[in-house]
């Protein structure tokens, strides 16, 4: 076992040990980062249940999308989980969440407007407290939170226009970085634009 001020991090699904020092986590980014830990958890949920409900209504395509981000943000909950590592014992926290189920062109917008106050209010402000702390671990996840979000965003708003004309989203494969949890849509990656990760490191929907 390492010793007592030295923490071991593990890196998603795989144990990645670590050994580095770790200073004390600002309360202020450590409670942002919980904030932020449980929205994603709550938004991979609810994305795993919009994309049932596509399922329902013959939206295959739209179905992936939702796995694709579902799975997108339990990676970015994942990271910010292990960034809080040395931060035990237990905590109240707060993270806004839309709710509802309604039609699928209906969760398409809430997804699309969800992704836009993270990206917009949420991580911008995050990402500023926990620089000006000097806290880059968090930071840096964050960081590569907010690249994902932005790309949700698009791929929602794409998809909210082809059901509204009738159709489904397009039936072109989704990648997800299963390090950082960026999302890309069509050709399979060489490697992570965000996080340097290999093509083996993606999953595709």
């Amino acid at each position: 076992m390492p010793p007592e001020n030295i923490a071991e991090v593990e890196c998603n699904r795989d144990v990645c040990v670590v050994w580095e020092e770790m200073a004390e986590m600002h309360e202020m980014t450590a409670a942002n980062l919980r904030s932020s830990y449980g929205g994603e958890c709550m938004a991979s949920v609810r994305y795993t249940v919009w994309a049932s409900k596509a399922a329902n209504e013959d939206l295959p395509n739209v179905e992936r999308l939702f796995k694709a981000t579902a799975h997108s943000e339990q990676t970015h909950a994942w990271n910010h989980f292990t960034q809080l590592g040395n931060v035990k014992g237990e905590a109240m926290v707060l993270a806004g969440a839309g709710f509802g189920v309604g039609k699928t062109v209906d969760h398409l917008e809430w997804a699309a407007g969800g992704e836009g106050f993270e990206i917009e209010e949420m991580y911008p402000a995050y990402i500023l407290v926990a620089e000006r702390q000097g806290e880059k671990g968090p930071m840096n996840s964050m960081m590569k939170a907010l690249e994902a979000e932005k790309v949700h965003q698009e791929l929602f708003r794409k998809a909210k226009a082809a059901v509204d004309a009738g159709g489904d989203f397009e039936d072109t494969p989704i990648h997800v970085c299963d390090l950082c949890g960026f999302t890309m849509h069509g050709d399979a990656p060489h490697e992570c634009p965000v996080c340097g990760a290999k093509p083996e490191d993606f999953v595709t929907y």
